[in-house]
C-alpha cells in the first residue's frame, strides 16, 4: 500500500495520475482537512501537520509514502528523509519541464502558494537549473480556497485570475507553471481564458518516480488490482462520495 498525502483535495489529481501509473498498487489517500490550507501556517505548524500524517500512514502499513503538496515539500521533505528510512517521494514544480520545452526562450511564470514560493527548496531549485532570469513568481493562495469549496471556474475565479495574471505581460510567457496541485483542478479553465498561456503540473514525473522506485527497491505489485481508502486528519472517511467526486473530475 502506498500513502498519499496532501493538505487537502488537491492531491486527488496526482493520486489519479498515479493510479493510472500503478494500476496494481492499492492507496491510502490522507487529507489534513482540518489545518487546509496551509498557505497561512507557520512552517513549524506545517512540519508538525506533515510529520504527523506520515507516521499515521506508515503505522497504517504504507510501504512508501508520496507528499502530493508542493507546501509540504517544500517546508518538510529533507527533514522526513533524514529522520525515515523508507521511501518518500515528493511532488515539486515543474519549472525543469517549462524550461525544457520552452522554445523561443519565453518567460515562465510560477504559480504556488506563498510558503512554496518563498522556501529555499525552490529557490534551490530555480538555481540549479539557472534560469533565475526567465522565471516571474506569482502565489496563487485564493485557488487553494475555491478548490475546497469546489468552485473550479465561473466569474469569481476568473476575476480573481485576471486580477493576478495582470500584474505581468502574457505576451512574454509560454508556460505557467501549476506548483500546487489543487492548481491542477484549473488547468482547463486557464487554457480557456488564457490561451497563450501553456498549463503545466509535476503529477506525471511524480508518478514516473514513484514507479521507478518502487520498481528499483523490488517492492512493485503487479498480480491484482488496488483498492483506494480515504482519510481525513487521522480518521477514516466513512462516506467517500465527494473525495470519488474530486477523483473523477
Amino acid at each position: 500500500m502506498i500513502g498519499v498525502f496532501d493538505s487537502g483535495i488537491g492531491g486527488l489529481t496526482l493520486l489519479k495520475e498515479m493510479m493510472h501509473t500503478l494500476p496494481n498498487e492499492s492507496f491510502l489517500y490522507y487529507a489534513d482537512t482540518e489545518n487546509v490550507p496551509y498557505s497561512y501556517k507557520t512552517t513549524e505548524q506545517i512540519k508538525e501537520f506533515v510529520e504527523k500524517a506520515v507516521v499515521f500512514l506508515r503505522t497504517e502499513g504504507c510501504k512508501a509514502i508520496v507528499i502530493a503538496c508542493n507546501t509540504a515539500t517544500n517546508v518538510a521533505i529533507e527533514y522526513l528523509r533524514e529522520k525515515y528510512d523508507f521511501p518518500i517521494i515528493a511532488i515539486q514544480p515543474a519549472v525543469k519541464v517549462a524550461f525544457d520545452n520552452n522554445s523561443g526562450n519565453k518567460r515562465i511564470l510560477a504559480c504556488a502558494t506563498p510558503v512554496t514560493l518563498r522556501s529555499d527548496r525552490f529557490e534551490n531549485l530555480i538555481n540549479s537549473l539557472d534560469i533565475n532570469h526567465l522565471i516571474d513568481k506569482l502565489p496563487l493562495p485564493k485557488l487553494v480556497e475555491y478548490a475546497e469549496k469546489e468552485i473550479f471556474d465561473g466569474p469569481e475565479v476568473l476575476k480573481y485570475l485576471k486580477e493576478e495574471f495582470s500584474k505581468f505581460d502574457l505576451e512574454k510567457f509560454k508556460f505557467v507553471v501549476l506548483g500546487c496541485t489543487h492548481f491542477t483542478y484549473y488547468e482547463d479553465f486557464i487554457r480557456a481564458n488564457f490561451p497563450n498561456l501553456i498549463p503545466i503540473d509535476g503529477n506525471e514525473g511524480t508518478a514516473r518516480h514513484l514507479y521507478n522506485t518502487l520498481f528499483t527497491l523490488n517492492l512493485l505489485k503487479s498480480d491484482e488490482k488496488g483498492t483506494l481508502k480515504f482519510i481525513e486528519s487521522g480518521k477514516y472517511v466513512v462516506d467517500e462520495g465527494r473525495f470519488w467526486r474530486y477523483l473523477e473530475k
